[in-house]
């Protein structure tokens, strides 16, 4: 696969003019794409063939920086597999062997792996830190709200009468009309869904970083 994206790099002008910054809208393009074939249950080839444009992607955007003496595909293989060996000693030892026992819960898991990324990432005070800006503001929203809960602060609790409402979907179809009706709403006042919730997290993250005298938390 490297050697057909060099070869590619340099005898076919339109990947050879390829950048970082060109490939993003296609990298995401290709992401949403295996998304909906996961969500509207589409058939195994085309699952295949959309996780093969992700790879594409991945093995472009590599060429790229091995082009500038950086670093090539096999390294970002290499760093994966590093850093999934680092990051789960539930299971591997630091050699990369099976560990003898497991854990066994879900919960603990999470435990050691958000140990681990603290551990890593000591200089990270803000719990929020590395949220991708360009997440839709809906993704965005519930990001946030996870890592809060993991960070162990105390969000506010939902409107009673949102919450009761929420509480009566019995299926995420249902959330999704109500979700769709809220944007078809707002359309009518001439307002931007997505811009309004994103100023609704930003205020929410701004609100619970640390040093802020709004920013509860539990536990130790």
């Amino acid at each position: 696969m490297a050697a057909r994206i060099a070869a590619l790099r340099e005898h076919c002008p339109w990947v050879g003019a390829l950048t970082h910054e060109s490939l993003v809208e296609y990298l995401l393009e290709e992401a949403f794409e295996v998304a909906e074939t996961i969500e509207t249950g589409a058939d195994e080839a085309e699952l295949r063939g959309e996780l093969g444009d992700v790879l594409l992607q991945v093995v472009l955007h590599a060429r790229l920086a091995e082009e500038r003496g950086s670093f090539g595909f096999d390294d970002v293989v290499q760093g994966l597999e590093s850093k999934l060996i680092r990051r789960n000693p539930h299971v591997f030892r630091p050699d990369g062997s099976l560990q003898d026992t497991f854990p066994a819960s879900v919960a603990e898991i999470v435990r050691k792996w958000d140990s681990i990324k603290r551990a890593e990432k000591q200089e990270r005070g803000d719990p929020f830190e590395g949220i991708p800006q360009a997440l839709p503001a809906l993704a965005r929203a519930q990001k946030s709200l996870d890592r809060a809960g993991r960070a162990g602060i105390t969000a506010a609790a939902p409107v009673p009468s949102v919450g009761q409402l929420v509480g009566a979907f019995a299926t995420e179809d249902e959330l999704g009309e109500f979700l769709f009706e809220l944007a078809a709403a707002a359309r009518t006042r001439d307002f931007d869904a997505e811009r309004a919730l994103r100023g609704a997290v930003r205020r929410y993250q701004d609100s619970h970083r640390p040093g802020h005298p709004a920013t509860p938390r539990t536990g130790s």
